[in-house]
């Protein structure tokens, strides 16, 4: 097993010599602007004239460097490449240049743009070039899969455009050389795209009855995405969003934050939605804006009366009294002791007592004889 190890760590320690070896050559290779190329001299400027345009090396190539699909240097900065991306996605879509080699070269720069704006695929690319990122490359020993995954192009340069852009219409405030609008029949809104909104965040929030008859302020903590000053890098921050409850929301009563979801370039962020969900009380069921109280009693009392005693949602004691015969579906109603009307919190809805009726389990003849007496003579 020892043996075995070494023999792995010799071979791809050649490996990394072998790709350290390429790089080295391809930088002191006039011309070329990066490992991507598989070592071949590639001049930036074939690769914008297209890659089946009349004298273009880049036909009689395999390859073709990504920093040379944009015309960029190696090393170049993010904002760079995007701005390259942007201006020769523009220029070579095939909806605005008729050549016939305009959806290759659309698609070459979809790529490239998609390994040099990923931080990881980037960096795989710059040390170990193309081949590299598409065949893999050795991980660290004793990994059970020794080599990454290699990179594929999803091959769907119109996706790309679209993410970018932030919608399917960049064109319609550009202009040709000539000062005449461009119309393409891409549709929609007016703009560098049509922002898009993503779709809105819906969160339950969960409050007690106590909450719901008095109305409070609920403090909700996000974390989301926000843009930094440079407008291309975004970091992770917390925010706090208030939410007041007023007296009388009933449950699926909706709270939005407008815009406060992620931010992101060419993006509209998305809204937050709070739905109010009721906890379970343990004395009262609400219905609408009336409240719902059961209460267990004697047969006894049930046939000649009671008094039902009932602690309110505001700490309140209520004596009330029962003088009416409690048969199944009996309810005693008290108005004004629910839930607040959200119209006017001053008004309120009533309290509804129900009763569960208990019979004795046995009974004495002399009671037996006594009830029967009573209720049936």
């Amino acid at each position: 097993m020892h043996q075995t190890n070494s023999s792995k760590f010799i071979f791809w320690r050649g490996v990394f010599e072998s790709k350290t070896v390429f790089q080295r050559k391809s930088k002191e290779t006039p011309g070329e602007a990066a490992p991507g190329a598989g070592g071949r001299n590639y001049n930036s400027r074939d690769a914008l004239r297209g890659p089946e345009a009349p004298g273009s090396t880049a036909t009689r190539r395999h390859g073709t460097g990504y920093y040379a699909v944009l015309g960029l240097d190696r090393g170049a900065a993010d904002a760079d490449i995007k701005k390259a991306y942007r201006e020769l996605a523009l220029k070579y879509h095939p909806l605005k240049c008729k050549e016939p080699w305009a959806p290759e070269r659309f698609r070459q720069l979809a790529e490239a743009y998609d390994v040099l704006s990923d931080p990881m695929k980037k960096g795989i690319y710059d040390k170990f070039g193309e081949e590299g990122l598409k065949g893999g490359i050795p991980l660290e020993l004793g990994a059970e899969n020794p080599w990454s995954a290699g990179y594929v192009f999803h091959n769907n340069p119109d996706r790309v455009f679209r993410e970018f852009f932030g919608g399917d219409n960049p064109f319609a405030e550009f202009f040709d050389k000539d000062g005449l609008e461009l119309l393409l029949p891409f549709g929609g809104l007016r703009g560098r795209g049509a922002m898009k909104q993503d779709p809105p965040i819906v969160r339950n929030l969960y409050l007690s009855l106590e909450e719901l008859f008095h109305g409070c302020t609920k403090m909700m903590k996000i974390s989301r995405r926000v843009m930094n000053e440079d407008g291309q890098t975004s970091s992770i921050r917390d925010k706090i969003l208030p939410v007041a409850v007023q007296p009388g929301w009933k449950q699926g009563t909706r709270i939005t934050f407008e815009k406060e979801g992620d931010q992101g370039p060419n993006i509209i962020p998305s809204d937050i939605t709070f739905v109010v969900q009721e906890k379970l009380h343990p004395r009262f069921k609400r219905v609408k804006d009336n409240l719902i109280y059961v209460t267990t009693i004697p047969l006894g009392k049930a046939l000649v009366g009671c008094t039902v005693d009932v602690k309110t949602l505001d700490g309140r004691l209520l004596n009330i009294p029962i003088n009416d015969i409690v048969d199944p579906k009996y309810c005693k109603v008290v108005p004004g002791e629910g839930m607040p009307l959200l119209q006017d919190p001053r008004r309120k809805g009533d309290l509804l007592i129900h009763f569960n009726v208990c019979f004795p389990k046995s009974l004495t003849p002399e009671k037996k004889l006594l009830l029967k007496r009573a209720l049936l003579s």
